[in-house]
């Protein structure tokens, strides 16, 4: 059977393409943030849309796009809601033996200043879990301590999500960067450069961005110490680490800069301008009541382990060569030159993937049956594949898991304890886990049906404009599928492609692309699930859509403004890798 070719005006009319093409994204938006419908209702109801304008418009075979909504809705809960989960059977476990109150209480005396919590722990913190695990983590974990540490669910969502911008495109070890070289053919150690060279002006800027969405301006101007040295010493390696090094570490390594930076700083500094918040509310923080063994040494530490056991196994996890291992590819065996990631082909010694812990499973009716045309994709394209990998063992989910554990054991639970705590967990997050999978299955029949490419190119028809909106372009990317890496995988052929034609850089505007993509994580409906799950406070997924979208749609604008003029002006210009 010939694959399906996917048609980007299926109308005859490029303007009610695109506008129909636009209805599942319309009426998602539309039902989270101004019908106020609980957003498993509104996910479900967006993939309805979603399917209909794939069956109806675009004329894609029902059996293809109901086997792309199955295959969404498994990526969904597996590898995504899977993390989601067992974090928060840690976060539950350490909540069920009071250890997360001292936690709390002891970040609480490290920086008692809620605005110096948030560039600590939103930015700084939330960059290594990023550049560790990505996929929801960092908003998850910090999401939950905010919250603990006195913030009202809103702030402390939606001030997670503001503060997990800038290290999401090396997010997971340079997923995304890897993925937009292998989908674009272009370098990838260009495109690291390339990145970043965008990025770390926003690093710099978001610190300050965030605390400012806190605390408004004087608020901001407060603690201008703690948001200059965390966005410095992390812009600063950021640039460095990416563009001399490549895409794999540079989020962990601007992290934990970062962290000791501010660290340190707090040893001599400490804000002195007498903020208040408004209304003259009490600080979150002052609020809080510490337990009075909190300043019991041991038991701080004791409160810290379950989550340095979340740190090294989540990085261990996501180490390449240790993923590799779990999925049976090869044997273990870690060199110096493989740790710089000098070794980036496939060693032909690889064996095939383990079948008991990371089996391939072909989707039926999609894998190899779908084919993108131009000017999406080149000519003569592959049909596209479709391959769902239930790798149990190396997914980021299962060494979390695996913390848990081991942290529950640490703690004084018995196993039957921690699945009786599992089970509480299950059912807690259970429509968070529908409302992943719902998600996921809309933004692969967007992908799959064409629907997402019809949008693209609308944004692609600017002139010389391109630059400005093809940022945007990412921004729309990841806002449909709530990832940094499928809006690479999406758009970045489309991005070259159109680049070429209009005779800019291509790796500017793949690069663009990843860039631009990073502040739509603040508005995808998955990471925007994450963080009502992990604040308790699910079924608000509209007030937080509306508390981060204004500061979403005017970063990626500033985003497109400064690639705008990498692509023009000079010097802007002479930052473009060549």
């Amino acid at each position: 059977m010939a694959p399906w070719p996917q048609n980007y005006d299926p109308l005859g009319n490029a303007w009610l393409s695109t506008l129909v093409a636009a209805l599942p994204v319309v009426v998602l938006l539309g039902a989270i943030a101004w019908l106020e419908i609980k957003i498993h209702l509104a996910a479900l109801l967006g993939l309805g849309v979603a399917l209909a304008v794939a069956l109806v418009a675009f004329r894609m075979p029902v059996d293809a796009a109901l086997a792309t909504a199955g295959y969404g809705a498994a990526y969904g809960l597996f590898p995504i809601g899977w993390i989601i989960l067992n974090l928060i059977f840690l976060y539950q476990l350490t909540v069920d033996k009071g250890l997360f109150a001292v936690l709390r209480g002891s970040l609480a005396d490290l920086a008692p200043d809620p605005r110096v919590q948030l560039v600590l722990i939103a930015f700084s913190f939330g960059a290594f879990f990023e550049g560790a695990a990505g996929f929801g983590t960092p908003v998850a974990v910090t999401a939950a301590i905010l919250m603990q540490l006195g913030f009202k669910p809103l702030q402390a969502a939606g001030l997670s999500l503001i503060a997990n911008t800038a290290p999401v495109a090396y997010g997971a070890l340079g997923t995304p960067i890897i993925a937009l070289a292998s989908v674009s053919g272009l370098d990838l150690h260009a495109l690291s450069a390339m990145a970043g060279r965008q990025l770390p002006f926003f690093s710099l800027i978001v610190p300050f961005w965030v605390v400012w969405a806190y605390a408004g301006w004087r608020g901001m101007l407060g603690v201008w110490p703690a948001c200059l040295t965390a966005g410095v010493t992390f812009a600063v390696p950021q640039f460095v680490v990416s563009n001399y090094h490549g895409p794999w570490l540079v989020d962990i390594v601007a992290a934990l800069c970062s962290l000791g930076a501010v660290v340190a700083l707090l040893k001599f500094w400490k804000p002195s301008d007498g903020w208040k918040p408004a209304n003259d509310e009490k600080h979150p923080a002052s609020s809080i009541q510490h337990p009075a063994s909190a300043s019991d040494a041991a038991l701080v530490r004791r409160a810290w382990v379950p989550w340095l056991l979340l740190s090294v196994l989540v990085f261990t996890w996501g180490v390449p060569q240790v993923k590799d291992f779990f999925n049976g590819k090869k044997s273990f065996s870690l060199s110096l030159a493989e740790l710089r990631g000098e070794k980036l082909t496939v060693d032909p010694g690889w064996k095939p993937a383990a079948p008991l812990t990371a089996p391939e499973m072909p989707v039926p009716r999609v894998h190899k049956n779908i084919v993108r045309t131009p000017p999406v994709a080149p000519a003569n394209a592959a049909p596209e594949a479709a391959v769902f990998t239930l790798n149990w063992l190396s997914a980021t989910g299962t060494g979390i898991l695996v913390a848990a554990v081991l942290a529950g054991f640490y703690m004084g639970f018995s196993l039957v304890e921690m699945l009786r705590v599992y089970r509480r967990t299950l059912w807690n997050v259970r429509f968070s886990l529908v409302t992943i999978a719902a998600m996921l299955a809309l933004g692969y029949v967007t992908k799959y049906s064409g629907t997402d490419a019809t949008l693209g190119l609308a944004l692609a028809k600017t002139g010389s404009l391109y630059p400005f909106f093809g940022s945007l372009l990412g921004w729309l990317g990841v806002a449909l599928t709530g990832s940094d890496t499928a809006s690479n995988v999406l758009f970045g052929s489309l991005q070259r492609i159109t680049a070429e034609q209009t005779g800019i850089p291509p790796v500017l505007m793949c690069a663009a692309n990843s860039s631009g993509g990073v502040m739509g994580k603040m508005v995808d409906a998955q990471s925007i699930v994450v963080a009502s799950t992990a604040t308790n406070w699910y079924g608000h997924e509209g007030s937080i859509l509306r508390y981060v979208f204004f500061h979403s749609l005017a970063l990626a604008a500033l985003v497109g403004i400064l690639v705008y003029l990498q692509a023009y002006v000079a010097p802007f210009s002479a930052m473009v890798v060549k």
